[in-house]
């Protein structure tokens, strides 16, 4: 095995050669990114066998020839479940890999034959690409670090739907007195009900949670670190009053945790994760919020506004590329395509468009190339046709997830923003569908070498 210092160099190198790729997969928790890695590891392994991948040139044209896994640069990250993914496909029935816990990270070295020949005419070329799999739940502390403790409590929205579901807690906190001394028994039991209340809202489908941490706290359960919480007491609050509360004071107590939560959990995970990544899919579930109804869809479109501000985006150049990376390509996909009928794919695009619209048009001032797209990372319903009255109509046959066989017309996709007539006229009730047997086949999918050719395509030719 090669020492650390050789695998470091070797992959300095494969850099400067542009060789090598580093991928982010990221999305809000249940947007699908076990499900795209696990297919898209499962691809690139079945390239030249069964895979289906005719949007991706370079296996259409017959010079992509697969890939493996090898051993990742940094050893004190878990490797992606890949395995594990793969068995819970091929069970009987057939389960949906279990969703990210944890970050991970896996290493493939992909091999093809360049459009170009050598003189020689038997040249092959590697790409090395990491993929990067991390909790969905903390990605939505990034924008934590554009505030402080005061302004972090101020921008915490406890209304509408959402609201009821903290109630109790809010109740508890509006009688708290910032100046006050810290009760730290009753600090903890109030941030585990705060913590209650983000749970419950997730279940509820919505997506702005803060402190993510706090819904997968990991080894971090019981931590003073995740006992804190925000007080909307503070928005008629004087800055300088606050400042000069003592140390040992509610308000204090608070801001101390809120700054250390900052500093030793949310900027190493920004500064030793993102920081390094050269492309980027953003995987959303845009059927998921319509189901939730508008409010959760307005707070998915507002939780993605300020996640994708937390990215450094930029072209990059030999230099950068080796010393300091930047994301240089960026997807955008509406996930579980095959949930609705493919007529409707179109649309699904079309709205994720209009839900990143803002965040889009700063990406392409900056000149970033970026695509949106929908797709199925692992297809799990077949495309029909049934006879009604005389007409042929679009439908779907799948496995329901209580193991129901249905043939149905979902509904359809919205082809703009839904305003607020909109949501009074129609509901939405896409189902959700069990995975198909895999058999021995790579996993079915939708449009995801449309993903690998914009991902990765450029770098095999």
């Amino acid at each position: 095995m090669r020492q650390p210092f050789t695998r470091e160099l070797a992959d300095l190198l494969e850099r400067g050669r542009d060789r090598q790729l580093r991928l982010a997969v990221t999305g809000l928790s249940r947007a699908g990114k076990t499900a795209f890695l696990t297919s898209l590891i499962d691809q690139l392994r079945h390239a030249g066998l069964e895979a289906r991948l005719d949007l991706l040139p370079a296996a259409r044209e017959g010079r992509l020839l697969g890939a493996r896994r090898v051993e990742q640069q940094d050893l004190g990250v878990p490797r992606f479940p890949l395995d594990r993914a793969l068995a819970a496909l091929d069970a009987e029935p057939p389960q949906w890999p279990a969703p990210t816990r944890g970050i991970s990270e896996l290493r493939l070295v992909i091999r093809y034959r360049p459009r170009r020949r050598g003189w020689a005419g038997g040249e092959t070329r590697r790409l090395t690409l990491d993929l990067f799999d991390y909790p969905g739940e903390w990605l939505l502390d990034l924008p934590l670090l554009s505030h402080d403790f005061a302004s972090w409590s101020r921008s915490q929205a406890f209304t509408g739907e959402r609201g009821a579901l903290f109630a109790d807690w809010r109740e508890a906190v509006a009688r708290l007195d910032p100046a006050a001394p810290v009760d730290e028994g009753r600090l903890a039991s109030l941030a585990e009900r705060y913590a209650e209340g983000l749970r419950a809202a997730r279940e509820a489908g919505f997506s702005d949670l803060q402190p993510g941490r706090f819904l997968l706290p990991g080894d971090l359960e019981g931590a003073p670190v995740l006992q804190f919480f925000p007080l909307p007491s503070l928005d008629d609050a004087d800055p300088a009053t606050l400042a000069g509360l003592p140390e040992d004071s509610l308000y204090a107590t608070l801001a101390r945790r809120f700054r250390y939560y900052q500093q030793h959990i949310v900027r190493p995970f920004y500064r030793e994760h993102f920081r390094r990544f050269d492309r980027q899919i953003v995987l959303v579930d845009v059927l998921g919020a319509l189901n939730a109804g508008p409010e959760r869809f307005e707070d998915l479109a507002r939780s993605l506004s300020r996640l994708m501000q937390s990215f450094d985006y930029g072209r990059r150049s030999l230099l950068t590329r080796l010393f300091a990376p930047r994301i240089d390509r960026l997807a955008i996909a509406a996930t579980k395509a095959d949930h609705v009928t493919p007529e409707q794919h179109p649309r699904l695009t079309g709205l994720l468009e209009a839900l990143l619209a803002e965040p889009l048009k700063d990406l392409r001032f900056a000149d970033v190339p970026v695509r949106a797209l929908s797709l199925a990372a692992i297809r799990a319903t077949e495309a029909r046709e049934v006879d009604h009255q005389g007409r042929r109509h679009p439908a779907l046959r799948g496995t329901t997830l209580d193991g129901e066989p249905a043939l149905l017309f979902p509904g359809e996709v919205p082809a703009r923003l839904p305003d607020a007539d909109f949501w009074r006229r129609q509901g939405f009730a896409f189902p959700a569908f069990r995975p198909r047997p895999r058999g021995d086949d790579a996993l079915p999918h939708i449009r995801l070498d449309a993903a690998l050719d914009w991902l990765i395509g450029d770098k095999l030719t």
